[in-house]
């Protein structure tokens, strides 16, 4: 306990130079955090999962993938052929189109402000079956299982991310008029009945309307132009998301899918969730790769000199005190160990409260990190961010700190006090 408290008060004794170093630090270990949660989320979506595994069905041939809607109910049932014995069923599936509009009729002021993206699909699979939201309780998701139903009673009901309602400045219960642009003259009446949980970033900016609705908007259109079809109505369903529990199962669906005659016009593929997204990724390949073997060692790097170069200043300043601790008794590693741990008390500290205000304020009141890469619009800071910032803290603290606490044990009393002399 005196240890410790002698390391305090020499922390205590130069203030200006000990706040200027924390904030360093600080700052440092602030933008890798910052790196380590986005990387830390793209590496837990593209991982290979051995159990409960989402397979992706898409058009084999083209990107984005455009299938007929008449595929959705034997994709949904994996293919699986009712005489087989043997065939694999999903455990759970969703439907996936997309509907990109704009609440802007003028095109000319058509901004991102006012961008509408959105997923058509079943309301309720909302729940079971989108990553994050789909491992998460209840009570965290409350506002999001209200949504869905109210959804059930509004047929043109809308559920918007939080950060999108703020851009288009609106709120639940108001009307929007959406206007299509990836299915263009298909313009939608929608009621907002509810939002993503909070916790759920990477829904921030997407939306979701009911499948049901959207075939009835194409019906509506059909019969508006002399029953012509919309281009677009036969190339409506985007994927097909379903869940399987283990890796033989998915290997046996594959099979089922891509033997069935059913699917052959056009052809389709099917790989599993982190395949695609890994895939979908490779566009960003290299900007991941430089931040992850480049810009986090270089903050790394650069904290120990920071921190290095702070401790070797205190130890030159303080060379006749280590001269008197040595005649008082104290050892070598005595006085090695004392300037370490100051180091390592600031760094530490530092570093746990830079992760701390990095949880806090980026999840708490920002609703995530916005860095948009591919279809994440924000990444949400994991706890884990509390020990990586301790852990960098004191890493980098110990690496930057050895050689000149190495110096000051080697301090000689003799040589010190002839100087004094």
């Amino acid at each position: 306990m005196k240890f410790l408290v002698l390391v305090v008060e020499n922390i205590r004794r130069n203030l200006v130079r000990t706040t200027l170093t924390s904030l360093g630090t600080m700052m440092l270990v602030l933008v890798v955090t910052l790196v380590f949660t986005v990387l830390t989320t793209l590496d837990t979506v593209t991982t290979e999962k051995s159990a409960n595994i989402k397979a992706i069905v898409t058009e084999k041939w083209q990107n984005p993938s455009m299938m007929p809607y008449s595929y959705a109910a034997g994709l949904s049932a994996g293919a699986a052929d009712p005489a087989d014995a043997n065939a694999v069923h999903p455990q759970g599936s969703m439907t996936w189109g997309f509907f990109v509009g704009s609440t802007e009729s003028n095109p000319a002021k058509r901004g991102y402000e006012n961008l509408f993206f959105s997923f058509i699909m079943d309301p309720e699979k909302a729940r079971t079956m989108l990553d994050t939201i789909d491992s998460l309780p209840d009570e965290r998701v409350r506002t999001l299982i209200d949504a869905i139903n109210n959804m059930k009673k509004t047929k043109n009901g809308v559920i918007i991310g939080e950060g999108r309602l703020a851009k288009m400045k609106k709120r639940v219960g108001d009307r929007i008029t959406v206007y299509g642009r990836n299915f263009r003259d298909v313009n939608l009446e929608l009621d907002i009945v509810g939002t993503f949980p909070h916790e759920t970033a990477q829904y921030t900016d997407s939306a979701i309307i009911s499948r049901d609705f959207f075939e009835a908007e194409l019906d509506t259109y059909k019969a508006a132009h002399n029953n012509k079809p919309h281009p677009m109505a036969e190339k409506s369903l985007a994927l097909v998301w379903l869940r399987v529990p283990d890796r033989i199962s998915f290997n046996k669906l594959t099979e089922q899918i891509l033997t069935a005659p059913s699917f052959s016009n056009p052809q389709v593929k099917c790989e599993t969730s982190s395949t695609g997204i890994s895939s979908f990724l490779d566009a960003y390949r290299d900007i991941i790769w430089g931040v992850r073997w480049l810009l986090a060692p270089a903050c790394m790097i650069v904290l120990s000199l920071v921190i290095s170069n702070a401790i070797s200043i205190s130890v030159r300043e303080r060379r006749t005190e280590f001269a008197v601790l040595k005649v008082l008794g104290f050892l070598p590693w005595q006085i090695l160990t004392l300037v370490l741990a100051e180091a390592l008390l600031i760094g530490t500290l530092s570093g746990l409260a830079s992760a701390g205000l990095a949880y806090g304020v980026i999840n708490g009141v920002w609703g995530g990190l916005p860095f948009p890469i591919a279809f994440f619009p924000k990444f949400a800071v994991p706890v884990n961010c509390l020990w990586w910032g301790a852990a960098m803290g004191a890493v980098t603290a110990f690496a930057g700190s050895f050689f000149p606490a190495w110096s000051a044990r080697g301090v000689r009393v003799s040589d010190v006090f002839a100087k004094v002399a």
